[in-house]
């Protein structure tokens, strides 16, 4: 599988697959974000991406394109973004999710109390404003 990252300027695909899904879109060209698509044999099967500097990071938006899935498609897109936040200071990963907790729980990520999140995390528009207070948050230690 291969990892692109995408400019503010191309990220019309991640925004559309984004609105079929469900998930936030509002912030997208905001500052302090990184996108990616990954592609299999020159098809964009996912997108996933990161927030923030630092220690800890907030996974964005990771979408399978829909009847990818069930395939190992999204664990092999979080393994790629787990693996690049680390080379780039990351030691912790936060989300919030609506619908594949379960998913992420799978993956080695823990349920916390969202009040518990760092400020950094909890001071993002995921947590402030796009994601409902029903959201789970989950976090994962990636040294």
């Amino acid at each position: 599988m291969r990892m692109t990252a995408l400019s503010n300027n191309h990220l019309e695909p991640l925004h559309d697959a984004l609105t079929l899904a469900g998930l936030p879109v509002d912030d997208l060209t905001y500052p302090g974000r990184q996108f990616f698509s990954f592609s299999h044999q020159g098809v964009e099967v996912a997108f996933a991406g990161i927030e923030g500097e630092g220690a800890e990071r907030l996974l964005r938006s990771l979408v399978v394109l829909e009847g990818l899935r069930g395939k190992g498609t999204g664990a092999a897109v979080l393994a790629a973004i787990e693996a690049f936040a680390k080379r780039e200071g990351a030691e912790r990963l936060h989300l919030l999710t609506e619908s594949a907790a379960a998913f992420f729980t799978g993956q080695g990520y823990q349920p916390g109390d969202r009040s518990l999140a760092p400020a950094s995390i909890s001071a993002t528009a995921q947590f402030k404003t796009l994601c409902p207070a029903s959201a789970t948050y989950l976090s994962k230690r990636l040294v």
